[in-house]
């Protein structure tokens, strides 16, 4: 695809890797650029490992939800003081589920957490975490309005510790990836279980001094381990595809082996507790205007952005999946060319998808 060659071009990403799927099937998967520029190039893989970063928020946070509310633990409705019986909440506890899925809980965006979080022992990272973002204000009275909130699934990822008896990795080792088959997506520990040359670097890191490569990128998942219920999440294009095709399967009433399609198709609909909100339940869907997944895909689809570079939108009338990986924060996040990119990027592929 020539557009994915102008990206590099351009200067949009050093490299990056697209899949399309229709009806289940991978109908398109190529790379372009390179994994990384700076200390060495290293020409990108079809699969190349990359960070994430916010698909964390619906393949492992929000999977791990649809698992404990399938399996009856929790209800989308039922209040944080309920679940989490471990520490404190103050006037987060009457928090719901579906409230922070949905992002209009009141949290914040986001806070520079690490550069205190490092000043604590690493096991005391994450209980330290939480009490902070607990002590955080609310922006705004839950459920009267809408923000984007990485605080919120740092939350979840508590939740889904008091709801499990595990962690967020085990639980989505566990229950999903090792099930379904994948390799190579993981949350991280700060480990490297595969040669640095096989992820895609991100950013000449300013606070950290070095580049980016195997490890995370957010820093406040950095300073809590690894990972938290934001970010964390590492993995390549055709295991997103895999994760996203079952889903795809349970929305559809065709399988019904990690989830009852009821549930699926629940976290799939935009809940409108505000209006104007494209939220569903830890799935994002597309904008009436200026969508990053271009103007041709349909209103009945969902999907999610990373911070990295990385998308996942799935078309669920027209039954088109894309996933769409790049380092585009190599070396530098001030490099914002793919706003304008991916809808460019979208649009041809679905204008080009229903034109077949």
């Amino acid at each position: 695809m020539e557009l994915l060659d102008k990206g590099v071009e351009e200067g949009v990403y050093p490299g990056a890797v697209l899949l399309v799927a229709e009806k289940g099937r991978i109908i398109f998967l190529n790379e372009v650029g390179n994994l990384s520029t700076i200390p060495r190039i290293l020409p990108m893989k079809k699969d190349t490992i990359f960070d994430l970063a916010s698909l964390t928020k619906p393949l492992a946070t929000t999977l791990a939800i649809m698992g404990l509310v399938n399996d009856g633990r929790i209800n989308l409705d039922q209040p944080l003081s309920e679940i989490v019986r471990t520490g404190a909440l103050g006037d987060k506890g009457t928090l719901t589920p579906r409230l922070i899925l949905s992002h209009c809980a009141g949290f914040k965006d986001w806070m520079p957490f690490y550069i205190d979080l490092l000043k604590y022992s690493s096991d005391a990272r994450k209980k330290v975490l939480r009490e902070k973002i607990i002590e955080q204000p609310l922006q705004y009275t839950p459920g009267t309005g809408t923000l984007y909130s990485d605080l919120g699934f740092m939350i979840l990822e508590w939740l889904v510790e008091e709801a499990s008896g595990r962690t967020l990795k085990d639980y989505v080792h566990r229950n999903f990836y090792i099930p379904m088959g994948l390799k190579r997506t993981y949350l991280s520990d700060g480990d490297m279980p595969f040669d640095i040359r096989e992820y895609a670097a991100t950013e000449d890191c300013p606070w950290r001094n070095r580049i980016i490569q195997g490890v995370v990128h957010d820093e406040n998942a950095y300073a809590a381990g690894g990972y938290s219920g934001h970010a964390g999440l590492f993995g390549t294009a055709e295991e997103v595809f895999s994760i996203a095709n079952i889903l795809r399967g349970h929305y559809l009433g065709k399988r019904s082996d990690y989830f009852s399609p009821g549930i699926v198709r629940a976290f799939f609909t935009r809940q409108e507790i505000i209006k104007g909100s494209t939220w569903a339940l830890g799935w994002d869907t597309p904008s009436p205007k200026n969508s990053s997944a271009g103007k041709y895909i349909s209103l009945n689809s969902v999907g999610h952005l990373g911070f990295s570079g990385t998308s996942l939108w799935m078309d669920l009338e027209k039954d088109i999946l894309t996933v769409f990986l790049s380092n585009r924060i190599h070396p530098t996040r001030n490099n914002m060319n793919i706003r304008s990119f991916r809808p460019l990027l979208h649009d041809l592929i679905f204008n080009e998808m229903t034109r077949i």
